[in-house]
């Protein structure tokens, strides 16, 4: 065994997130061209299926499977299941480029970009295998007591709509 080998590998944080899909060959194009993510590793099965994928956008890795319904019933796709189950939040330089960018690729605006409360410009997509995608620009650094008053003004302006 090497000795001094780090517990997390070099480029790679605490926390990774793993999406399931059911075409991740198609996926791994898609996030080139929308974030343009760089794939470090793809495994494929005999038969063609992706077991397991690393891409890096940013500073930050993403890992993707396709659907193994014989190993792991219970992950599904969104597409699979119906739903979305959760949000990839990515930080950018530019999120108005970067949200053009994965609508041309193919992606479909579900939260127009805007700037909120808590000081980022920030907008949400969902990609064409289901998974959202929130991204955004820091636009100021905020105390939580400055974030808490503009919630708070916030929430007033939506009642004063209904």
């Amino acid at each position: 065994m090497a000795k001094n080998v780090k517990p997390i590998p070099e480029g790679y944080h605490t926390v990774t997130p793993y999406l399931v899909l059911r075409d991740t060959k198609r996926a791994l194009e898609f996030y080139k061209k929308a974030f343009g993510a760089e794939t470090r590793l793809s495994m494929p099965n005999p038969d063609g299926r992706i077991m397991h994928a690393e891409v890096k956008i940013g500073d930050s890795m993403l890992f993707l499977s396709d659907e193994f319904p014989e190993m792991a019933p219970d992950l599904k796709s969104p597409q699979s299941a119906g739903v979305a189950t959760g949000s990839t939040f990515l930080y950018v330089q530019d999120v108005d480029a970067v949200v053009k960018k994965a609508v041309d690729a193919g992606a479909k605006v579900i939260m127009p970009v805007a700037d909120m409360f808590w000081g980022d410009r920030f907008g949400k997509v969902v990609d064409p295998f289901g998974h959202h995608w929130g991204v955004a620009t820091r636009k100021e650094d905020l105390t939580p007591e400055q974030i808490e008053k503009r919630k708070t003004e916030f929430e007033k302006k939506m009642a004063q709509k209904k």
